[in-house]
């Protein structure tokens, strides 16, 4: 009688405890950690899922701006957390994939630290000239570098814009210097003065220099000509086969998530980005809208890790 006691006992106890680690999730907010400042590019892609997954899930799903260092302290702090499903990150290719190679002492494993949930945007870039540059296409780009190797030199800013130059400039077979600046504003004013010569930028950031006729843009970094500006040629349909360089945002959660919980992200994310308002949201900003299953992604981000691995290696590059 009292041994039953005992388990009786024992099972009322319980009770509490095992009711609510079967609490649905979530059960309590959301942290989605942002890597770079407020007002950017990846902040707005950011706030426009967090929006609706806080009206999909019934609960609060809250940016935290964690800026600094390419992303890298955002990153760790997203790793960092527990895998319970309440901490996801609005990753990029900077974040996930060029920072684990660019570093020599990466905070965060992309691949180790972190589970892929889904991609949410595609942001191409365009190669951009000063209107001094006598080149109107890559071709002549290229012909005119190797005619006076180092003599041109391409601005950057951030990793993936550094090294979306130094691919093109590897592949090319040219030389040009590197000119680091230590935000996108600098670095268009140098574009516009003439400063530089050339630079990587993205499409929604170009537009308002392109239409003044302060720089000239010559092509588009993506596989495939892009919707959001289709009037470019692609660097690979222009002289320059197999280039592409393109940033990618993508939501990923803390190593150890439930599978539940990436499944259930991995739904509401797909869609959420296939509402008009969304994809609209996102055309505006230059971006194409995309989504995967987790397993497509988490391929995506092993792949741009291994090569972007290879162009920090082959050109040297350290961070801006």
């Amino acid at each position: 009688m009292k041994a039953l006691y005992s388990i009786v006992a024992a099972a009322v106890l319980a009770a509490p405890f095992s009711a609510h680690s079967q609490d649905p999730w979530p059960s309590k907010p959301v942290r989605m950690v942002v890597p770079f400042a407020p007002g950017g590019a990846t902040d707005i892609a950011a706030r426009l899922v967090a929006q609706k997954l806080t009206e999909n899930l019934g609960r609060q799903v809250y940016i935290e701006n964690r800026g600094g260092a390419n992303g890298s302290i955002g990153a760790e702090a997203a790793a960092r957390a527990p895998g319970d499903g309440y901490t996801i990150i609005m990753g990029t290719t900077g974040t996930h994939a060029i920072n684990f190679s660019l570093y020599d002492k990466p905070t965060s494993d992309p691949v180790k630290d972190f589970v892929a949930i889904s991609r949410v945007a595609v942001f191409p870039n365009l190669i951009l000239l000063h209107p001094s540059v006598p080149a109107k296409n890559v071709q002549e780009l290229i012909a005119l570098a190797k005619a006076q190797p180092g003599k041109l030199a391409y601005a950057s800013t951030g990793s993936l814009l550094q090294l979306s130059a130094a691919l093109f400039t590897t592949m090319a077979g040219i030389e040009m210097l590197n000119v680091p600046y230590t935000g996108f504003g600098p670095m268009m004013t140098a574009m516009s003065n003439g400063d530089v010569q050339m630079s990587v930028v993205p499409v929604f950031s170009s537009a308002p220099l392109i239409k003044s006729g302060k720089v000239r843009a010559i092509a588009i970094t993506s596989a495939r000509r892009s919707p959001t500006a289709p009037e470019y040629p692609t660097v690979a349909e222009s002289g320059l086969p197999g280039y592409e360089s393109v940033s990618w945002y993508g939501v990923l959660a803390t190593a150890g998530t439930p599978k539940p919980v990436v499944d259930r992200l991995n739904a509401e994310i797909r869609r959420i980005v296939a509402t008009p308002e969304v994809r609209d949201a996102l055309s505006n900003q230059g971006a194409e809208p995309v989504t995967d299953t987790p397993e497509e992604f988490a391929a995506i981000v092993k792949a741009d890790v291994a090569k972007w691995a290879r162009i920090v290696k082959a050109t040297g590059a350290k961070p801006n």
